[in-house]
Formats: structure tokens, C-alpha cells, sequence
């Protein structure tokens, strides 16, 4: 007989993979055991693989979730834009935003997004990859219609990546609770999409 998951199973995954992105973010997923993400869970090493068979297991449905959420953001907020009947340079501008939103409260998840795919076995890494490919496909999309006399067939991923390059790397510098918050921040990236360095 197949042994019934706790209500709070998933709860506790949850929580695994929360302190298990800080503890990468530290110290390297390399670096981590299993060991020591038993005891930044506070629990022990037979407990951990109880939700998780590996490491490898805790990074993968890390990063499946995360881009999953990711995902979810770029489709809430074209239905949240349609809806509200939004021009489309309005709608890019609402997606820089969410985006920066996620980043404020996934600090590690990001970091271990951006430096750990390679850790991943080939399936896995290539689910993550795809993924990561059509965030930015979508980003792509949603720029060109927001900006079709500026966005071309030539320039395109090159402008995508700039924008990717203003907000996928705050995590080094931009701190919650600092001077500059993170909202505050998405309105100087929208600003600068729209009106570049110009003087108004």
C-alpha cells in the first residue's frame, strides 16, 4: 500500500526549497550538501530525503517552479492588460514591473536561476532552458507590439536582452528595504524604455 502524503507535504517542500535557494545563494550549489540543507531546514538528513531524493532534486524543482511562476506572470499580466483595455506600450511597462515585483521576494531563486542551470542533468536542464526561452520569446513579443517603428526582425533580441540586462541582475545591487525600492526602480526601467536619456 502506497504511504499517503501529510496534509502539509507540500508546505514543507515549499520551505525546503526557499531555504535551499538562500543556502545555494550563499555558499554555491556545489558547495551545499545535503547535510547542510538538512540543517539550514532544521531538520536531519533522513528527513530531508523523506520530500527529496538528491540535491539535484531540490535544484531541479526549484528552478521548474520558479520559471513555471515566471511563466504565470507573463500570462496574468496580458489577460490583466486586456482586460483593462491597456495600450500595448502600457501593457510591456506592466510586465517590467511584475517582473521586478517577483524578483523583490525570489532573490535567491533568481540567483540560482541565472547560476545553476548547468548543474542540471540534460532532460532537466533542457526543460529549464525551453523555459527560459519562451520568457524570453514572450518579452520579445510583447516589446515588437509595444514598439514596431523601434523593434525589428534584425534588432530585436538585442533590445529584449537590453531590457533582461536593466532588471535580471538587481539582485547584486538592488536591496530590499534600501533607498531605491524596487518599485521605484521599475519606473526608472519603464522610463528609460520609454524616453532613453533624453531630456524631457
Amino acid at each position: 500500500m502506497a504511504r499517503t502524503k501529510a496534509p502539509d507535504h507540500e508546505t514543507q517542500r515549499e520551505q525546503i526549497l526557499e531555504l535551499a535557494a538562500a543556502k545555494f545563494a550563499q555558499t554555491s550549489y556545489p558547495s551545499t550538501s545535503m547535510a547542510d540543507l538538512a540543517a539550514a531546514s532544521g531538520t536531519s538528513k533522513a528527513r530531508l530525503y523523506h520530500y527529496y531524493v538528491s540535491k539535484e532534486a531540490i535544484l531541479f524543482d526549484l528552478l521548474d517552479r520558479y520559471t513555471k511562476r515566471l511563466m504565470l506572470i507573463i500570462a496574468e499580466v496580458e489577460g490583466a492588460s486586456q482586460r483593462r483595455g491597456l495600450s500595448e506600450r502600457e501593457a510591456f511597462a506592466d510586465l517590467v514591473r511584475a517582473f521586478l515585483a517577483e524578483y523583490e521576494t525570489s532573490h535567491s531563486r533568481h540567483v540560482a536561476l541565472l547560476n545553476d542551470v548547468k548543474y542540471l542533468e540534460e532532460a532537466q536542464r533542457e526543460i529549464v532552458l525551453d523555459r527560459q526561452r519562451d520568457i524570453v520569446a514572450a518579452f520579445a513579443r510583447q516589446l515588437a507590439r509595444a514598439y514596431p517603428k523601434r523593434a525589428t526582425k534584425d534588432n530585436q533580441t538585442a533590445l529584449t536582452m537590453m531590457v533582461f540586462g536593466m532588471i535580471n541582475w538587481t539582485f547584486t545591487w538592488l536591496k530590499p528595504g534600501g533607498k531605491l525600492g524596487y518599485s521605484e526602480f521599475a519606473e526608472q526601467v519603464v522610463d528609460m524604455i520609454e524616453n532613453g536619456l533624453n531630456v524631457k
